[in-house]
């Protein structure tokens, strides 16, 4: 899944894809490098950052998302939102999945409207909003507390005719360093729910404090360590800025998988 921010401020690539040009331009790019789903979102989730009003939203991302369809309309698109008319005008124009951070907790309309389309939907846990949610996070145990949110989640999803459901434990999202070391190495924990597992870990804060404060632009290497080791642990989606490495690891890993 390559990611495709049509956005002014997120952390990695804030700002380079706001025009429909470059946007298209990158979308190109990830599709030649090996990605099969982009994933368009309007609104910055970096920790501490401010929402965006829905028009604004619906201004930065259904005309790109209107465009990449036109040229390149074999592709699966993502929309990336927590918004019920974002996501509904991306569905109507071609979106097929649903990428809710939120996980239902800001707009439980997006059952009804996955139902109504026979969209996919993203199922990502997260511990309060993009503007608090690394103040303080804490979980009793961390594999239990996502454990207990997926079975919760999944039975409201299959009880509203939502069945085409990805599970995402949230790297990152309203946890620690530890939370996040933990979901990783025991991501298989989550496979028996039956659902893909998909990843979003790429360039993110927690590499850079296990590589003494790397910057974002050379967390490459962390990266496909930590999503290496997430397809070892069951991952089946990896969310990335970097699609030409993120491939080359997926064909190796696939490769290697053959013959074990």
């Amino acid at each position: 899944m390559g990611i495709l921010n049509a956005t002014p401020d997120s952390f990695s690539d804030g700002g380079k894809f706001n025009l429909i040009s470059s946007a298209l331009d990158r979308i190109h790019i990830m599709l030649e490098q090996g990605a099969s789903i982009i994933d368009i979102g309007g609104e910055s989730t970096r920790p501490g950052s401010d929402p965006v009003p829905e028009e604004e939203e619906l201004n930065r991302v259904i005309p790109i998302l209107k465009e990449a369809i036109k040229h390149f309309p074999n592709t699966l698109y993502s929309i990336d939102t927590t918004k019920y008319e974002v996501a509904r005008q991306a569905l109507d124009v071609g979106a097929k999945i649903v990428n809710d951070v939120s996980g239902l907790e800001k707009e439980v309309r997006f059952i009804e409207l996955c139902k109504e389309y026979e969209s996919g939907y993203v199922l990502m846990h997260s511990q309060g909003d993009p503007k608090t949610m690394q103040l303080k996070p804490a979980y009793e145990d961390v594999i239990d507390d996502l454990n207990s949110f997926f079975e919760d989640k999944i039975q409201v999803l299959k009880a509203g005719g939502v069945h085409n459901i990805f599970l995402d434990p949230g790297i990152g999202f309203g946890k620690k360093l530890e939370h996040n070391l933990k979901l990783i190495s025991q991501l298989d924990t989550f496979q028996k729910f039956g659902f893909p597992l998909l990843v979003g870990a790429s360039r993110k804060s927690m590499i850079g404090q296990l590589l003494d404060g790397r910057p974002t632009n050379e967390r490459l290497t962390g990266t496909i360590a930590v999503h290496y080791h997430s397809l070892m642990k069951g991952a089946t989606i990896l969310r990335v800025h970097d699609v030409k490495e993120a491939s080359d690891s997926i064909r190796i890993f696939n490769a290697i998988q053959s013959q074990s």
